[in-house]
């Protein structure tokens, strides 16, 4: 793992041209002679019409998908998430032990679903693991199901957990069999069609692929998300005749289940009618309309209508981005004032995170950087509960942060920062600080009053987190050997 504040080896998503931005790199739009075209002919509307609104969102991207800082990045697995492919292996090495873990933890996965686990080391906030079906002619049409059910689902997981953006490995993976250039075309309508009704709070749903896997992902984009009507109009002979339904999920027409209240007994057109009428009313009956019903709920989240979260998502959205620009920024600066250090656990077994306040030089250093490298050191920290130790020893006015940035934090942070913080320790406070504090608590933030503790010495300090369990600057100790007359050394 790179040291914190270190240029990442991670790639920044934002740095990468977008599908739509490609078409001038490209320089050139697939030809067809519009007189052979069928569609053309006939006057057929393209089924997947120019969308540059859609095309702004894709991101075709040429290397390793654990290196990007997506929000999410997606694991192709088997059944029992330990398979062993260039991409898992990937994904392992820079998440770190823990992810394996984790997935013992899921106790599996079947194909076609989506699990979901934390990111760990890696620039993306969280991994979502699948599992591709194996491929075989016989059994063509259930590995066709199964797959757009591993994009589906995936893209459900995205929604709903308020992620802005997604890394897509190439989920049929060599090993199981799937033709690529088969797998391609249900990737790219499945997830068109989702982004279609779905993808408004998505911001970029990037495909990773392999040099090799390059040329049919690109051949094929153009034909999913044609990047001008001409190429529109181009690539409409090129489109499959089977493009599934408004979800992009494979139709089987010998397998449609027609339901009618007397089967059997249609004799004339009149009866017909009435089979119509009848048919509209599946679905009315009370036990169709329990309130309770999952796929109804989900409906309404993907629909933005549960006004009651739309708050929350908007903040875990807003969060994401700040997050994912830390990641990716050089912070390195920051990092070398040691302001903001994890050190030992205090007596309850809470991790411990020191603040110094003398080394933060606050009308010299960028404010911004300064709050994208305290997102970047504390996000994995408050998954558990913690507690803060700051020292106020020898601060200057020159080291006090504003109260409005202070302020802009705190609305920033996720909600966890807030619920697993135990304790605030205020070593060596002032009165000053102590009236500042009290009014920043009580009037500024809900929730932190009650968590400030104020210790005038280090003693009081030891009564919670033992000595040898912090890292207490040279400066504090002598200071506070000084005024109590305790000796440290």
């Amino acid at each position: 793992m790179d040291p914190l504040g270190a240029r990442s080896q991670f790639v920044d998503i934002q740095t990468l041209p977008t599908w739509q931005q490609q078409l001038d790199e490209d320089g050139e739009e697939p030809r067809q002679d519009q007189s052979d075209s069928p569609g053309s002919q006939l006057g057929f509307p393209s089924p997947f019409p120019f969308r540059p609104d859609l095309n702004r969102k894709i991101i075709l991207f040429t290397g390793d998908v654990a290196l990007l800082n997506c929000t999410a990045i997606i694991n192709t697995s088997n059944e029992s998430l330990n398979d062993k492919n260039p991409v898992s292996d990937s994904i392992h090495q820079l998440a770190g032990p823990e992810l394996k873990d984790e997935l013992l933890k899921l106790k599996g996965c079947r194909t076609g679903e989506a699990k979901l686990t934390k990111g760990f080391n890696l620039a993306a906030r969280f991994i979502i693991h699948t599992v591709g079906p194996k491929y075989k002619a016989k059994y063509r049409t259930a590995a066709e199901s199964s797959l757009f059910s591993c994009y589906r689902n995936i893209m459900q997981l995205v929604i709903e957990q308020s992620m802005v953006s997604v890394g897509f490995c190439v989920v049929n993976t060599t090993k199981r069999g799937y033709p690529l250039e088969e797998a391609t075309h249900i990737a790219f309508r499945t997830v068109r069609r989702f982004l279609e009704s779905h993808g408004n709070s998505i911001e970029a749903v990037v495909f990773a692929v392999s040099e090799t896997e390059e040329p049919v992902y690109k051949k094929l984009l153009r034909l999913y998300y044609p990047r001008s009507e001409d190429e529109e109009k181009a690539c409409l002979p090129l489109i499959p005749a089977d493009i599934g339904n408004s979800e992009g999920e494979p139709v089987v027409p010998e397998r449609q289940i027609r339901i009618a209240e007397k089967p059997g007994s249609l004799e004339d057109d009149s009866e017909e009618e009435s089979l119509e009428s009848d048919l509209g009313q599946v679905g009315n009956h009370a036990f169709a309309r329990m309130e309770g019903d999952v796929d109804k709920q989900r409906k309404l989240i993907l629909q933005g209508q549960m006004s009651e979260a739309a708050a929350q998502k908007q903040h875990q959205r807003n969060y994401n981005r700040w997050l994912c620009r830390a990641r990716a920024e050089d912070l390195s600066d920051i990092a070398a004032l040691k302001a903001l250090y994890q050190t030992g656990v205090d007596m309850c077994g809470r991790t411990v995170m020191v603040v110094v306040g003398r080394n933060i030089p606050v009308t010299l250093i960028d404010i911004e950087k300064a709050l994208l490298y305290f997102i970047h050191v504390m996000d994995h920290i408050t998954v558990k509960e913690y507690v803060m130790v700051y020292f106020h020893t020898l601060t200057g006015e020159h080291n006090h942060l504003d109260s409005d940035f202070l302020k802009n934090l705190y609305d920033i942070v996720d909600a966890k920062y807030k619920k697993n913080l135990k304790a605030f320790y205020f070593v060596h406070p002032t009165f000053r600080s102590k009236v500042s504090t009290w009014f920043f608590t009580t009037f500024s933030v809900s929730g932190m009053k009650d968590k400030v503790r104020y210790l005038d010495n280090l003693q009081q300090l030891f009564t919670c987190i033992k000595p040898e369990q912090i890292d207490i600057p040279p400066f504090v100790l002598e200071y506070d050997a000084r005024v109590t007359n305790y000796q440290y050394f």
